[in-house]
């Protein structure tokens, strides 16, 4: 973990307003303070009109703030942010991480179906992947230690643990 780094998730951005509709909230709330060098305490609309309590908050003195979730390297943000990754995963992986969702109870079923309705055609559109820096694969075939490993790809495309 890297002193002073601090997560904003998108999911925290979209709560109660929509699913990929919120870029103006990230920029506005988020990412302009943080260029500009100013502490965060964001409250989006949705909070206030549904009494959610705290805030997004980060630190003017924060060494690095990632923004996380599907949606975080879209195009309208693009030159707020310093660098991008996309972590690919296959469908049977999204499915999997769908149906944990669902049997922790963060979710229902339906609410996937709507989530995923939305989702699929909103990658298509904006094709993240495009702007990265480094696209991770998240569903590497090499059988590694998560905790300790990454799995790079060699110029051949043979994989290897390091």
């Amino acid at each position: 973990m890297i002193t002073g780094a601090v997560t904003v998730h998108t999911d925290d951005i979209a709560w109660s307003h929509s699913r990929f509709g919120w870029s103006d909230l990230l920029a506005r709330g988020v990412l302009e303070p943080v260029h500009s060098g100013r502490a965060v305490a964001y409250r989006p609309p949705a909070w206030d009109q549904h009494e959610r309590p705290g805030a997004i908050e980060v630190p003017a003195e924060a060494s690095l703030v990632i923004i996380e979730g599907v949606g975080a390297s879209r195009r309208e943000t693009a030159d707020l942010l310093d660098t991008a990754e996309w972590v690919q995963s296959d469908l049977n992986a999204i499915a999997r991480r769908n149906a944990a969702r669902v049997a922790a109870g963060e979710t229902d079923a339906d609410g996937v179906a709507a989530w995923m309705k939305e989702e699929f055609p909103f990658v298509a559109q904006q094709r993240p992947w495009e702007r990265a820096f480094i696209v991770v694969a998240g569903t590497p075939d090499l059988s590694h230690d998560l905790s300790s490993e990454v799995v790079l790809a060699n110029a051949a495309g043979m994989s290897e643990a390091s």
